[in-house]
């Protein structure tokens, strides 16, 4: 990693918490969260703009956009932490994630969960060759205006978040819970 992440007795306030989460869910602290206790306040206005987009597109949307996302940007964090939290979420089993990480557009996807993610990853390969019909694709599958917003801003967000991982250097940890078969399939993309 190329930054030096504080120690556990160092934290306080919001980056403490941070620390607290992963140790209460997994027992030890992710890199990506001991890059990022560096500073609490970015990644607390991370958290802020994610709880603001969520109420519109819902969190199977979301982390479908999350996970477009993670795929066109590579980034093997991301994926297996979204890849969890689908799973913890209910947005879809173990299964199906599989086929996701393979091929979402043979995943047994309905046409609006597939378009998500297609707009997701192309913001992330290729935002500046982005048109109206990348919208209207959205827009044919049922999504309003808002939800378009919110579903580019997720996919925003998760390239901010991402980017800065990979930029920083850190390590990507053990997933728990996601290994074998899935692990393999969700980190397809970043072969």
């Amino acid at each position: 990693m190329i930054v030096i992440p504080p120690a556990p007795d160092e934290v306080e306030g919001h980056a403490a918490d941070m620390y607290a989460s992963d140790l209460a869910a997994d027992g030890f602290v992710f890199g990506h969260t001991r890059a990022m206790a560096l500073n609490p306040e970015a990644h607390a206005a991370f958290e802020a703009l994610v709880r603001a987009v969520v109420p519109s597109i819902g969190v199977r949307v979301f982390e479908l956009a999350t996970l477009g996302a993670a795929r066109g940007i590579r980034s093997s964090h991301c994926l297996l932490a979204h890849g969890r939290k689908t799973l913890r979420a209910g947005v879809m089993d173990e299964h199906q994630l599989t086929r996701l990480g393979r091929d979402y557009r043979d995943a047994d996807l309905d046409a609006a969960d597939v378009a998500v993610m297609a707009y997701a990853e192309k913001l992330s390969t290729d935002a500046a060759a982005m048109t109206d019909a990348d919208s209207q694709a959205l827009r044919d599958v049922g999504f309003t205006d808002r939800q378009i917003v919110d579903i580019t801003l997720a996919a925003a967000v998760r390239n901010y978040f991402s980017r800065s991982l990979l930029a920083l250097a850190v390590p990507r940890d053990a997933v728990p819970g996601i290994d074998g078969e899935l692990e393999e399939a969700l980190l397809t993309p970043c072969s």
